[in-house]
């Protein structure tokens, strides 16, 4: 911002005194802009906040979502209203951030959806990179590749082998077409080689069954949500898709231990409309930083294999362009369509 404002200075003295009284009357109304958020943000917030959550009520999304709304009120000493707005694989949810007032009252829960979603939607009702602000990570949700117990496989390299011995054989359920998790299991053919068939459910609910009785015989799924299951021997445990182990399951291998490199980030995050006063963004990520310190609030995000995160909003918007590019690759490489 500050060498933008040089540089103009720079073209405007050359161009004479109208150009620089050009350039004074913009620098005057940003001083001003800049003022005005400044002293919003010392005030933030003044009214109940939403927090809008673009999936239906349950699963990690939403735990996280009520665990944050829980902390900011504390920390705020306001109102914050978890909002559910499901539909269009998170589509409908994050449009209606995007068409909000730019205040700081409405809060977008971001998912790995919202960074799949431009490249594999053509019409989307929004901008992703324009539209937006990135405010902060909050946690990264750990991804499990799970088998049923009749699979004669015990590992990730086991798994390998006898995919490429039997192409096209082999099935694994997610809980939707288009879904990061559908995505993790599309790199994992494009790194390897493999051919194993998707089989997308409504949901992991319809899935479970149909993995454990052997009639898929993989599923990709967050691990808090599979981890039930494996820890009573309806599932195996083949590998998980983050950069370390977990915390609670260190017994699970990552899939890079087998292929390096080999990382996906299920991502949660909040973002807000675009034209949202920095100073007010700046304050949100600080106290979302501060909620996600909280010891107790670290214990409950571990119970369902959530690590927490923080990051300042220019690292949040850096991380959301790099993985649009990276899933922009996988998308074209499935093949895939939006429902």
């Amino acid at each position: 911002m500050q060498l933008e404002m040089v540089k103009q200075f720079l073209s405007a003295s050359k161009a004479g005194s109208v150009g620089r009284l050009h350039l004074m009357a913009w620098l005057a109304a940003a001083i001003l802009q800049t003022a005005a958020g400044l002293a919003a943000a010392q005030n933030f917030p003044a009214k109940p906040v939403r927090l809008v959550v673009p999936n239906a009520p349950g699963g990690g999304t939403d735990i996280l979502a009520r665990l944050l709304a829980t902390k900011l009120q504390e920390i705020w000493g306001q109102s914050v209203i978890v909002e559910y707005k499901p539909g269009a694989g998170t589509v409908t949810g994050t449009e209606y951030v995007a068409r909000s007032a730019p205040d700081g009252l409405t809060l977008g829960m971001s998912v790995s959806s919202h960074m799949i979603n431009p490249s594999l939607r053509t019409n989307l009702p929004y901008d992703t990179l324009r539209d937006f602000s990135g405010v902060s990570l909050t946690a990264i949700a750990h991804t499990v590749i799970s088998a049923t117990p009749s699979l004669p496989v015990n590992n990730l390299g086991e798994l390998i082998a006898l995919a490429k011995k039997q192409p096209g054989v082999l099935g694994y359920a997610t809980a939707g077409a288009g879904s990061g998790l559908h995505m993790t299991g599309e790199l994992l053919k494009m790194t390897t080689g493999i051919d194993i068939v998707h089989v997308p459910y409504k949901g992991s609910g319809p899935a479970f069954p149909d993995v454990i009785a052997g009639r898929v015989q993989l599923m990709i799924d967050p691990l808090f949500s599979a981890l039930p299951y494996i820890k009573a021997g309806k599932l195996k445990a083949i590998a998980i898709a983050s950069a370390k182990r977990a915390a609670n399951t260190p017994d699970i291998p990552t899939v890079a231990e087998t292929l390096p490199g080999f990382v996906v980030q299920s991502l949660n995050g909040i973002v807000v409309p675009a034209a949202t006063p920095r100073p007010i963004v700046a304050k949100i990520s600080a106290d979302l930083a501060t909620a996600v310190r909280y010891p107790d609030m670290r214990a409950r995000m571990a119970e369902i294999g959530l690590e927490p995160a923080g990051s300042t909003p220019e690292e949040f918007d850096a991380l959301i362009r790099s993985e649009i590019e990276r899933w922009a690759k996988v998308v074209k490489f499935s093949g895939a369509k939006a429902e």
